[in-house]
């Protein structure tokens, strides 16, 4: 199922969101539908967003609600989708899934104008959902529980309307009376009869009740009103005792509280003072505070600002409405706010964030609009603002996205093993070019120079209730440095251990001694001091060692086993030796199961491409259980144990695993099952990891156990949401790791390549790639690669939005007047904060200032992907702006690589698309690659959406014609044309002689390269 649509990273980008208590208990988490995707989120202790689930769905997911039956303890979701059904979901927290409790069909699959799933409202008290169309069909479905409390739904009760739109539903807060339901609706029966059109404009919105009858089981229009035509966003009001009921219509320029029975109760939007006059401001996103004493509405613009809107009333009368600025944040298409202080913010562009309540809006000075100072003889008086730096809200944690991605190209340019995905993202000052590669993003800490090059890293403590680690132990060719981990790491010379010769292993041995294997014997340092030696027999060497904390297998040269294990006073006693047929590769002892004396298996890797596995069962000890046949001789072994990836969200209820991982020495990881009981080996399986034998290490993430896979490149092996994940690192070739934990890194990873030892973190488990972020300045449209110096030109553009050069002088200009109202406070507090002041008007986060919609701004930018430099930086003048982008080299001429660049000046798509002129530049690139000259350009009648190399000359696609040129001396030279396409044309690519073209609607069509 999901290899009909199956990506390499789950969507970015949120559709919807909901929060509610879903677990149980008092937790607060919030339910993200991403497309195919629903995710459930939870922030930790520290305020990161984790996720608890992520399930895939057949489907497009339109909406959500959450509702909660009265009296229980956790609340439902409800999911709306184009799969014509109405889902209802509840988490289960010991299978660690969303169980579906009712699947109700209604209609027919697909995103359909009159099949509901566009819109979702739900009774406030949980007694009913209502599902509503764009157009026409809005069903009710009543919900109960049986006897067994077992949730319930009714057959759907039909509330349809013909010829009727839907902008806006919600379900209005009445208490324990009738559930209601209101809607804002458009009626466009008379505009369908009407050709004149002046019945469409005449066309009024209205805001409707919706009553559902339970006695009769029947659902009627119980009220019906004409609003402001502007109105596009509903809000419910708390009401039954905690508020007056009804709704606040979120229109165009206004707030209006509106219910049955009682005077409207308007106020004016606060607007920015640099806002053209023109602009109106309409609320996109809403999301409601309620406590048992308050409530309050935060409403955000499209503009990106945050008010705070408040109702004074008594009893269901409400006597004033309040609106204030509380906070500016980048746009979002849905907000909701947790019981527990934190505001999830989907961004419409870019990554998401988590906010952190640091107040609530009660400032006397952030401006403010109210129903009784709006109206006054002239008419409705704005209220105008400045925007400012967050004072109510701290960005605690974010969530990145690639929405919306406008170009990409997967192409190696740093020559690492893997190629790079780049991709354009996001809109206006959240443009970026991201580079991502493949494996997860790493944390360096600290990297130190070491005195020569060494062999291996351990970390061990020195008590089994340690939190964190004592030391970090180095093996050098002649050598052992001990060093000692506190505030800061430095070495020791009394720790106990051997420093003249190299060590195999260094580890913790029962409660609290510690052990080094040296290829001469084993080193037992005791707690009080004292130190055992045991020497090898002869002139025989240690090559090998496998341990854990109360058993040790030494492997001498010649294929001898050694097998010691720690009894009760705490020495290490020999217990059993074995020969094996050659000399020993590898081994590894499993670690010891909780409540057990010893683990009763021994893996042995030997030169003849086989795995044994031993018992070290006491009655029957070193007898063979089971042999595997591998490919490759192995390098390194790891017996690992894994949770069963049925297992909850903590995994304790279900039995663990153990895993046989082998690294060969082809450089294939080699997985198996080992049964607990028998030893037998079963369902094995093998993954290429790179040119260099893995060698495997034990780990932790997450407080479980995982594996570090250190080949050409790091991998690392965890367990996600109940599956097992093998992920590359983004980092350089290591030689040697081990686990690190210290007070400032609970969670890391010592290690050694080169002469350096290196001290990271992983982060964002379960991504599929890290990126690295290049701040662009305006929307990116597209992107070439220079094929020679292996630069990226960029071009991009923004409608309504002011130059760079103008910007800069307005911004001067709020940096003035902002400074001469701080400077009486900095007089008060003593100083100012110059970087306040400059965060107060990041581009970033409150956006552009806005201009008249037909204004462009537009530039071309060449950058050097390696540094994120830019080399070169056009601004276009004269109302120009850049849609497509290419390289061209024309045949017999002398300029070698040119740049083409399709550009409109002045172009509009309200009332109706049209442009004063449209152009093709032809640049060349001058500074070895890293500038641009403009050669010439062209005037064509259309916009040249997309330009394309084609033999030596220029393809064109501008409107619906398709065009050849080549290169004049003072323009392009017009050879040919096809004008038989039915659309514009947006995208043209070519392969040897043959050319596709895509069209904006119908598709991609095949020309004959015989143009004319």
């Amino acid at each position: 199922m999901y290899l009909y649509s199956l990506t390499l990273q789950r969507a970015g980008g949120v559709v919807c969101v909901t929060n509610g208590n879903f677990v149980g208990g008092k937790t607060q988490e919030i339910v993200v539908a991403r497309g195919k995707t629903l995710d459930l989120l939870r922030p930790d202790e520290a305020g990161k967003l984790q996720t608890l689930l992520s399930v895939e769905v057949f489907g497009a997911i339109r909406s959500l609600a959450q509702f909660r039956l009265t009296g229980s303890q956790k609340d439902y979701v409800v999911v709306g989708s184009d799969s014509g059904r109405l889902v209802i979901l509840e988490y289960s927290r010991e299978r660690n899934l969303f169980h579906k409790v009712h699947q109700e069909t209604f209609g027919k699959s697909g995103c359909r104008r009159i099949v509901p799933g566009q819109f979702l409202a739900v009774d406030p008290k949980g007694r009913a959902v209502m599902t509503a169309a764009c157009e026409k069909q809005k069903l009710v479905y009543v919900l109960n529980r049986d006897a067994a409390a077992r949730l319930t739904i009714s057959s759907p009760l039909e509330a349809h309307k013909s010829h009727t739109i839907t902008y806006s539903v919600v379900g209005v807060d009445c208490g324990f009376d009738n559930p209601v339901f209101a809607a804002i609706e458009l009626d466009y029966s008379e505009a369908d009869l009407d050709p004149t059109g002046q019945a469409a404009a005449d066309a009024q919105k209205h805001l409707t009740f919706y009553e559902l009858d339970l006695g009769l089981n029947h659902v009627s229009r119980k009220w019906s009103e004409p609003v402001d035509n502007g109105a596009n966003l509903l809000v419910a009001v708390p009401g039954g005792g905690d508020g007056p009921s009804g709704v606040l219509i979120c229109a165009e320029n206004f707030v209006i509280y509106k219910n049955q029975g009682h005077p409207d109760v308007r106020a004016v939007i606060p607007r920015r003072a640099d806002l053209p006059a023109e602009r109106g401001v309409l609320v996109v996103s809403a999301a409601t505070h309620r406590q048992k004493s308050m409530f309050f509405f935060l409403l955000q613009t499209e503009y990106g600002d945050i008010f705070k809107v408040t109702l004074e009333h008594e009893g269901d009368r409400v006597a004033e409405l309040k609106i204030k600025y509380f906070d500016t944040i980048p746009i979002t298409c849905s907000m909701c706010v947790l019981k527990t202080g934190f505001l999830f913010a989907a961004s419409e562009f870019g990554n998401h964030a988590l906010f952190q309540f640091q107040a609530i809006g009660e400032a006397e000075d952030a401006e403010a609009s109210s129903a009784t100072l709006m109206e006054t003889e002239e008419g409705f008086q704005p209220v105008f603002f400045q925007p400012r730096g967050l004072k109510n809200l701290v960005r605690i944690d974010q969530i990145e996205s690639l929405m919306c991605i406008m170009d990409m190209r997967v192409v190696n340019l740093f020559e690492e093993e893997t190629p790079q995905v780049f991709t354009l993202c996001g809109r206006g000052p959240r443009s970026s070019l991201r580079i991502l590669r493949p494996g997860l993003a790493i944390n360096e800490m600290a990297v130190s120079q070491l005195p020569g090059t060494p062999s291996a890293v351990w970390t061990v403590k020195k008590n089994v209730n340690d939190e964190f680690d004592a030391y970090i132990v180095v093996s050098f060719v002649n050598a052992t440095l001990v060093l000692s981990i506190g505030e800061t790491i430095e070495e020791v010379s009394d720790s106990g251990f051997l420093d003249t010769t190299p060590s195999l292993s260094v580890s913790l041995l029962g409660d609290d001694s510690l052990m080094q294997v040296h290829p001469n014997g084993i080193r037992h340092i005791r707690e009080d001091g004292r130190i055992n030696e045991w020497k090898t027999p002869g002139k025989k060497t240690i090559v090998k060692v496998g341990s854990n904390r109360l058993q040790v297998v030494i492997a001498l040269s010649g294929g001898e086993l050694i097998y010691f294990e720690m009894d009760m006073t705490g020495q290490l006693m020999e217990v059993e030796k074995h020969e094996m047929p050659g000399d020993v590769a590898c081994l590894d002892i499993a670690p010891v199961p909780e409540g057990r004396q010893r683990s009763r298996f021994l893996a042995v890797g030997s030169y003849d491409n086989t795995i044994r596995i031993l018992s070290l069962d006491p009655d029957d000890c070193m007898p063979i259980l089971s042999v595997q046949s591998v490919t490759s001789p192995p390098e390194s072994l790891l017996l690992l144990e894994v949770q069963a990836s049925t297992g909850g969200e903590d995994g304790a209820d279900h039995p663990a695993s153990v895993f046989l991982n082998a690294g060969l020495q082809n450089g294939v990881l080699f997985r198996t099952v080992v049964d607990m009981v028998t030893g037998q080996l079963s369902d094995t399986r093998s993954r290429f990891l790179g040119l260099r034998a893995p060698k495997l290490f034990s780990a932790t993430v997450r407080g479980r156990q995982a594996m570090l896979c250190l080949s050409s490149r790091p991998w690392l092996g965890y367990i996600h949401q109940g599956h097992f994940l093998l992920t590359p690192l983004s980092y350089e070739t290591l030689e040697y790791a081990a686990s690190f934990s210290s007070d400032q890194c609970a969670e890391g990873v010592v290690a050694v390549a080169g002469e350096a030892l290196r001290i990271f973190t992983i982060e964002r488990l379960g991504e599929t790639f890290n990126e690295t972020v290049v701040p662009l300045r305006y929307t990116p449209r597209k992107f070439v690669l220079q094929p020679k110096r292996k630069h990226l030109v960029i071009i991009e553009s923004d409608q309504g939005a002011f130059t760079a050069e103008e910007r800069q002088a307005a911004r001067k200009e709020c940096l003035e007047a902002a400074g001469m109202g701080e400077n009486g406070n900095a007089m008060e507090n003593g100083g100012g904060d110059e970087e306040e002041k400059e965060d107060a008007l990041s581009d970033e986060q409150y956006g552009y200032p806005k201009a008249e919609s037909d204004k462009w701004v537009s530039c071309i930018r060449v950058l050097d992907p390696r540094t994120g430099n830019t080399t070169c930086l056009l601004e276009l003048q004269e109302n120009e702006a850049a849609f497509s982008v290419c390289t061209v080299n024309f045949h017999d001429k002398e300029y070698g690589t040119l740049l083409a660049v399709g550009t409109a000046k002045g172009l509009q798509f309200w009332p109706k698309r049209s442009l004063a002129a449209g152009f093709i530049h032809i640049y060349r690139f001058v500074e070895e690659g890293k500038s641009l000259e403009l050669v010439h350009k062209t005037q064509v009648e259309g916009v040249p959406l997309a330009l394309c190399q084609f033999q030596g000359r220029l393809l064109a696609g501008i409107g619906s014609v398709l065009r050849l040129y080549d290169l004049g001396k003072r323009r392009l030279l017009r050879k040919c044309e096809n004008k038989l396409f039915p659309n514009t044309i947006v995208s043209i690519h070519t392969y040897r002689d043959r050319i596709y073209v895509g069209d904006i609607q119908e598709g991609d069509k095949f020309p004959d390269r015989f143009l004319c």
